[in-house]
């Protein structure tokens, strides 16, 4: 196995940061979308008044910045794998942390609006196959 293992203790500590990056991460995504929206509008605006391209380029901050959030959202990302958590839903937040239960490979996870971490399932059960982590 070439993850980090956690604990039910250790997920729990690193809840408070993984919140916050999840928050940031929801909030870049959501500024993607409404960027991408604008910058629609902007191109079907000017579908109808042709632009010289070799002039000026109105695009191009629109789509700079917009590829910038991309970087820095999957920056974010990477920071979940980094830490050997598993990102598995942005909206809400779904994360999941690889652990040993009762002897087997499971993960813990926490689904978003829980206090601390408190079930886990099987690495191919998913969000459905979750059971009460025993008492530690």
């Amino acid at each position: 196995m070439s993850h980090r293992l956690f604990t039910p203790s250790e997920a729990n500590a690193l809840l408070p940061q993984l919140r916050e990056q999840l928050a940031k991460l929801r909030d870049t995504v959501n500024e993607i979308e409404k960027q991408q929206d604008e910058l629609q509008r902007v191109k079907s605006a000017h579908a109808v008044t042709p632009y010289n391209m070799l002039d000026n380029d109105p695009f191009f901050v629109m789509e700079s910045r917009i590829d910038f959030m991309r970087m820095e959202a999957q920056l974010l990302i990477d920071n979940f794998a980094r830490s050997g958590v598993l990102l598995k839903m942005i909206d809400p937040g779904l994360l999941d942390f690889p652990a040993v239960i009762d002897g087997e490979d499971a993960l813990i996870c926490w689904k978003e609006g829980e206090e601390s971490v408190t079930h886990y399932h099987g690495w191919h059960d998913g969000l459905a196959g979750r059971k009460r982590l025993p008492e530690q």
